[in-house]
């Protein structure tokens, strides 16, 4: 009984895990859309942008939990232990931005929780999360079922103006080269 009672009570806290990697997720879809300014107002400045043209850029949010941060049990079992919890430790999130609105989020790093991936990453989008800016979309329906604690959501598809441009030479005109 009160191994049992132990084990319910670790992982319910474990469990934390699962809400702020399934907000980092919402994320990924109500921030496309958003104008560079709303995006500026409720996430602070980049550590870094990066230009890619005259109309795109890549800003780079980074995040590290204070040391500490988790939850880190081991528990005995007769045939050794086994340790409950933990989380990553650093999270680097890539907003692309296109015509100053937010196209695509993306997580990277060792950014993982117990219960749920990219939850590190939740600090970073949960100012606009939790007070969405008027440019950000409800993640309501469709939008809520594309969303997990446990895997991103697709990536939107992306304007011409957001690849990369065509680089081949071009064909020689009269088919003569």
């Amino acid at each position: 009984m009160r191994r049992t009672a132990v084990f319910l009570a670790t992982l319910s806290l474990a469990g934390c895990g699962y809400g702020a990697s399934r907000q980092a997720h919402e994320a990924q879809i109500s921030m496309i859309g958003m104008t560079s300014a709303d995006l500026l107002a409720c996430a602070g400045p980049p550590a870094k942008s990066t230009k890619i043209d005259d109309d795109a850029r890549v800003d780079t949010y980074t995040y590290t939990p204070p040391a500490g941060s988790g939850l880190n049990i081991t528990l005995p079992l007769t045939l050794g232990g086994v340790t409950v919890g933990g989380s990553g430790n650093s999270c680097i999130t890539n907003i692309r931005l296109v015509g100053n609105r937010v196209t695509e989020v993306h997580y990277t790093g060792a950014d993982d929780l117990t219960i749920g991936n990219d939850g590190v990453c939740d600090p970073v989008i949960r100012g606009c999360m939790r007070q969405p800016e008027a440019s950000m979309q409800p993640v309501t329906g469709p939008n809520y079922d594309a969303s997990s604690a446990y895997s991103s959501p697709a990536v939107p598809p992306q304007s011409p103006a957001a690849q990369e441009p065509n680089t081949a030479p071009a064909a020689p005109i009269g088919g003569k080269p």
